[in-house]
């Protein structure tokens, strides 16, 4: 492709979030577009946009609305054309966009486990009774207290630094990161130790960079066509067919895995009463090809046996 190449005079504009590893990821964006079309970085400029979530950080997020916290501000400013294109972590994503939008380039997937993060153990076992395990995460929460029903789950939001200025202040005695964050980051040295999925499944779509652009794009489209990544689609079609089928928001506990092997896809899925007293999970494959059909068939099948007000996060 040769026609209407950014250049630093009329740069391609990216749209993020501010925080440092929100910043990381544009970066990355940006310097797989450049070597992939032999461009400077000059020739793409990042537009960091603050958020409502961003901006609320003292009150839970179900308290003040879903994943769109994220990302309306910025989808407003690729409609109006104040950017180009905007880079988004997968597992803050809506699983419908605004119209007029697309999402379908994404980046390979970094590690997708959880990370544990604490000053003084090793493990949440190691913990005693009332011990305060800081989390934002409706999902870790709940598998938190499922598989630690003595353990306290405090409120614990902000960015990475934030989050471990709070271990060092005590607020909790531990929290959670993911482990992609901290790579992207160059710190994955924080990380006390990686939780494998077998113990702590992962959010949805965790680990993968996903970016959006206007349908009406060709030019996008067209870019973003040649550093986007066959795999991590494959494996968030099962993934995000999952979510949707279970209308999965910030307000409902999910976790969920995909992985391919060869020409199979192995999915993984649980859901979790909010309060930590249930958790219903599901291990299934099926042809690569059939991810997104073999989602919502397990969605079904665990809306099915957890009956009506599962999800209630008043429990």
């Amino acid at each position: 492709m040769t026609r209407d190449l950014p250049t630093p005079d009329t740069p391609m504009k990216l749209g993020t979030r501010g925080s440092p590893l929100a910043l990381a990821q544009a970066h990355e964006t940006r310097d797989r577009l450049a070597a992939a079309f032999d461009l400077p970085h000059d020739a793409f400029e990042v537009v960091v946009i603050k958020t409502t979530g961003d901006r609320i950080v003292d009150r839970p997020l179900k308290e003040i609305g879903g994943k769109g916290l994220f990302t309306r501000e910025i989808e407003q400013a690729m409609l109006s054309g104040e950017i180009d294109i905007a880079i988004h972590s997968m597992k803050d994503m809506p699983v419908l966009q605004p119209e007029g939008l697309v999402l379908d380039t994404y980046l390979p997937r970094e590690d997708v486990r959880d990370a544990f993060v604490a000053p003084h153990v090793a493990g949440l076992a190691e913990l005693p009774a009332g011990a305060k395990v800081g989390t934002s995460s409706l999902r870790r929460k709940a598998q938190v207290l499922v598989a630690y029903p003595h353990l306290e789950v405090v409120e614990f939001r902000g960015n990475v630094q934030t989050r471990l200025k709070k271990l060092d202040d005590q607020v909790a005695a531990c929290t959670f990161l993911a482990m992609a964050g901290l790579n992207r980051l160059g710190r994955a040295d924080v990380a006390t130790a990686a939780i494998a999925p077998e113990e702590m499944l992962p959010a949805v779509a965790q680990g993968a960079i996903g970016i959006e652009r206007r349908a009406d794009d060709t030019r996008a489209a067209d870019m973003l066509a040649a550093i986007h990544d066959g795999p991590t689609a494959q494996r968030l079609a099962a993934e995000r067919a999952f979510l949707a089928a279970l209308d999965g928001s910030c307000e409902t506990p999910i976790a969920g895995l995909a992985e391919l092997d060869g020409g199979t896809l192995r999915l993984r899925g649980e859901v979790l009463r909010p309060n930590g007293s249930e958790a219903i999970s599901d291990d299934q494959s099926a042809p690569i090809e059939d991810g997104a059909e073999l989602g919502r068939a397990m969605a079904a099948k665990l809306l099915e046996q957890a009956g009506e007000g599962f999800f209630d996060w008043r429990q």
